[in-house]
């Protein structure tokens, strides 16, 4: 997207430019050489601002951001929780005390004698699927595991395991697997295997993606995953506790979301005026997500306790807010999303800028709203179909009761994963031109009489000459 013929001695700058944007000679000033090559990569490294602006905009933006982050600072000291409440656990679902083993012994058994599963009293045929699996089990081979406590007071401990033919999880000899422990249960009951181990693959695909990120997007894309790293610390150390001691839990996720935005966009975009305009659409989006997901899940009477998991949460922490603690999902689930539209936008205006230092405001906003409009529709389509398949099952299942759109529509479950889903897609729709709008605004105000303005057009007028009377 360039506009102007580049100087003859940048032969190397289609790969020079990815990393350090001041490689070539002559160009080792920020501000001179961020129109004429770099583009978006420019401020990757916090090398300078890519299309620089006025000191008075700087001052502008500086005035909204600087109170903002300074409350949002305020806002995590004053809720910091300082970790989760402790309580008394009750030994169901997730909240159960567990431990490691592994199965160091598997052998072939008749079901009958170990009794791993009774007969419903329903005839020759049962008719629940229950009585039907239990039937299949009473005349199929059985797994009888010895599995070993490997961690805990009880280490070395073993216990037996029995696992039915048609059970959906299988163990294999040698397999390491975590076991609940029931301290009230008689001894030969206080240990079973609830589930497997999976942190050895799960840790080879997160260092895949790791090498991925960093081999593709070089310093920026290990900035990410820095950024990455601390926005899950904000997460579990912050917003996740600060729930549990009965903050409010859309205050929570605010302050916590805004602290993420903050910290990831300008961890991998660098600190500009680029990026302070992505972070005011981005907070303006929040907000108006924010005050969207009040009003319907109030108006739709979504209580946000729809599933066991939730169900356990409200039973063991009373106080929580349930349909705040489903708006906070709403905020949180938007923000990646929201992000990526606003950087996105905002660079588009200021490349289009780059191009043409001639064009308006309007005419930036017009150009820009083109992309953004591709960028809506596909944004949207993803986001609704992240939803449909997180909710595959649940959607099989009103599919076989043979239940209308309507009912299936009108069920809790479903209609909170509606209000989500509108929710964060009107925010994200509403985050294209809002951004665009300011980025237009901002990068449109610079003038060639002023000292930045001269600085991003000198280069695209005057080319290397011009630079070499400053």
């Amino acid at each position: 997207m360039t506009s102007s013929p580049q100087p003859p001695s940048k032969p190397t700058e289609p790969t020079g430019h990815t990393d350090h944007a001041h490689s070539a000679p002559g160009h080792d000033h920020g501000p001179s050489h961020g129109p004429s090559q770099g583009h978006s990569h420019g401020h990757s490294h916090g090398h300078g601002p890519a299309a620089p602006v006025s000191k008075h905009l700087r001052k502008v933006i500086a005035a909204v951001l600087i109170p903002f982050a300074a409350a949002v600072f305020v806002g995590m000291v004053v809720l910091w929780p300082g970790g989760a409440p402790a309580h008394e656990r009750s030994g169901v679902g997730f909240d159960r005390q567990t431990q490691q083993g592994q199965v160091v012994a598997l052998e072939q058994v008749d079901c009958k004698s170990v009794n791993a599963s009774q007969v419903p009293p329903t005839g020759n045929q049962p008719s629940t699927p229950e009585g039907r699996e239990a039937q299949a089990a009473q005349t199929g081979e059985c797994k009888k595991a010895t599995v070993e406590v490997t961690t805990g007071p009880d280490k070395g401990r073993t216990f037996f395991e029995i696992v039915q033919p048609g059970a959906p999880r299988q163990l294999e000899d040698g397999q390491e697997v975590v076991v609940a422990y029931a301290p009230d249960a008689p001894r030969d009951l206080q240990y079973s295997v609830i589930d497997v181990n999976r942190k050895l693959p799960l840790a080879v695909l997160a260092a895949i993606f790791a090498v991925a990120v960093v081999v593709v997007g070089r310093m920026r894309g290990l900035f990410a995953l820095i950024a990455l790293t601390i926005s899950f610390g904000v997460l579990t150390l912050f917003i996740l506790p600060a729930i549990l001691q009965g903050s409010n839990p859309l205050l929570v996720a605010v302050v916590g979301a805004s602290a993420i935005m903050l910290i990831a966009l300008y961890m991998c975009h660098g600190l500009s005026a680029r990026t302070s305009v992505a972070v005011l659409g981005t907070l303006v989006s929040l907000l108006l997500i924010g005050l969207l997901g009040s009003v319907f899940v109030d108006w739709a009477f979504l209580s946000g306790n729809t599933d066991d998991n939730t169900g356990l949460i409200h039973g063991l922490y009373p106080d929580i807010d349930m349909s705040g603690l489903l708006l906070a999902g709403v905020i949180i689930g938007s923000l990646g999303v929201l992000d990526d539209v606003t950087v996105t936008q905002t660079s588009a205006v200021w490349e289009l800028h780059q191009a043409d230092p001639s064009m308006g405001s309007r005419a930036l906003y017009r150009a820009a709203i083109r992309i953004g409009r591709d960028h809506i529709a596909s944004v949207v389509n993803t986001l609704v179909l992240a939803y449909a398949g997180a909710a595959l099952p649940l959607l099989l299942l009103f599919s076989i009761a043979n239940s209308s759109m309507g009912s299936v529509a009108n069920s809790e479950l479903v209609a909170e994963e509606i209000v989500r889903t509108l929710v964060g897609s009107i925010g994200l729709v509403a985050s294209v031109p809002v951004t665009t709008a300011l980025a237009a605004l901002v990068v449109s105000a610079d003038r060639p009489g002023s000292p930045a303005g001269a600085a991003a057009s000198g280069p695209v007028r005057g080319g290397r000459g011009r630079r070499r009377k400053r």
